[in-house]
């Protein structure tokens, strides 16, 4: 066995971003820049009012001063002409100022009589958004993440129309077993329902890809094979069950006589002790465990990292700190990762583990927020001592 920082090390490595493609901004939410993209213009692309009221010139800004007001600026209809000195002009936010220095008085520090103000006070900010505040042109925006709606806000602004992204990681998902059936069918007295591929599929639509959910592979050679037959042109064969050494264990055999190029198997940690990786032909192969929540873990753990290097990012996952909310008895010789429940703290979050830690109870993982990372051979803990979580 390895340990999970290694097994993740030889994953990551086994992986190289995707080459690019290009999408109207549009289509641009959740995906990943291939490259940096730079402004196209400058913003704002004038010096513009911040608020309605009144541009004066700089040096006719005087307490007490008396201004006419000649002519008025809106948002995409700016003022024609030169303004005398001793005059205003009316003004709304975002439209225009003159080129010579001055500043917007807003409206309510102004008195107003006839076609004439009076300024009664002079508020210390020019109320003035400069050009090129924002941004200017060629600025560049490289975010390494996913991009959000408020970057698509940004490119937009940029005049960006369209984006160079990372193609998203097609992902054949393969699940096991002779005791599987679908949902909405009726399971004979000794089947289950098939969650895993439900669960992987939306693990690997979070991460950024595209999930290609194929047909239950029974526990025979041929069916195996025939199954996996159908994941060609992925770049990613996911499969979740048969990983193990059972009699009815046939994925790693298998894999193998196709062409597999396994990079390791097995891992100290709980659950998701059976995990293979490796190359096959073009793809990658990453071989979970059947039991739901070890596949969950593995999902985090391992095959989002995996996606998010396909998409040009680092990957690993991000953990953090919280207090123990309980004691905990020692862990032995495999890092345990137990389903948790986060509460509020005083300086950090509380985090309590759930009694329940069976590897197929799905109802404890759905409710759980966070993992509980406890390393191999952790001594015991007490409540309230610093430990490490993985937010889920």
């Amino acid at each position: 066995m390895i340990s999970v920082a290694a097994a993740l090390d030889q994953v990551l490595a086994l992986a190289s971003p995707l080459a690019p493609e290009t999408v109207p901004l549009a289509e641009g939410l959740g995906r990943v820049l291939a490259a940096p993209v730079h402004a196209r213009l400058t913003q704002p692309p004038f010096d513009a009012a911040a608020m309605d009221g009144y541009w004066i010139a700089a040096e006719d800004a005087l307490p007490g001063a008396v201004l006419a007001v000649t002519g008025e600026a809106a948002a995409g209809h700016a003022h024609q002409g030169a303004l005398p000195p001793g005059h205003a002009l009316r003004i709304f936010t975002g439209a225009p100022c003159p080129a010579r220095p001055g500043r917007v008085i807003p409206q309510e520090d102004v008195i107003r009589e006839g076609d004439r103000i009076t300024l009664a006070s002079l508020p210390g900010a020019p109320h003035i958004r400069p050009r090129g505040g924002d941004f200017s042109e060629g600025a560049p925006f490289f975010p390494r993440r996913p991009l959000s709606h408020r970057d698509l806000g940004l490119l937009a602004a940029m005049n960006i129309a369209a984006l160079d992204v990372h193609r998203r990681p097609v992902v054949a998902i393969v699940t096991t077993g002779d005791e599987l059936v679908m949902p909405g069918e009726t399971p004979g007295p000794d089947q289950i329902i098939c969650s895993n591929s439900f669960l992987l599929a939306g693990a690997v639509t979070r991460a950024g890809g595209i999930a290609r959910m194929l047909p239950i592979a029974r526990d025979t050679e041929a069916s195996l094979r025939a199954v996996l037959s159908k994941a060609r042109g992925a770049d990613l064969v996911l499969t979740s069950g048969g990983a193990s050494v059972g009699d009815h264990d046939l994925v790693g055999k298998v894999a193998a006589e196709i062409g597999l190029e396994r990079a390791f198997w097995k891992v100290a940690m709980k659950p998701g002790k059976p995990l293979m990786a490796g190359r096959l032909g073009k793809a990658l192969m990453l071989g979970l465990p059947g039991n739901p929540v070890a596949a969950a873990v593995c999902a985090d753990l391992f095959l989002a990292p995996l996606l998010a290097r396909f998409q040009g990012l680092e990957g690993r996952p991000s953990t953090a700190w919280a207090r123990l909310g309980c004691d905990l008895p020692a862990e032995g010789a495999r890092a345990h990762y137990q389903r948790a429940r986060l509460t509020p703290g005083e300086d950090l979050p509380i985090l309590t583990p759930f009694a329940q830690q069976d590897s197929a109870a799905l109802r404890v993982l759905a409710e759980a927020d966070a993992l509980l990372i406890r390393p191999a051979h952790d001594p015991a803990r007490r409540a309230g001592e610093r430990v490490e979580y993985l937010p889920l």
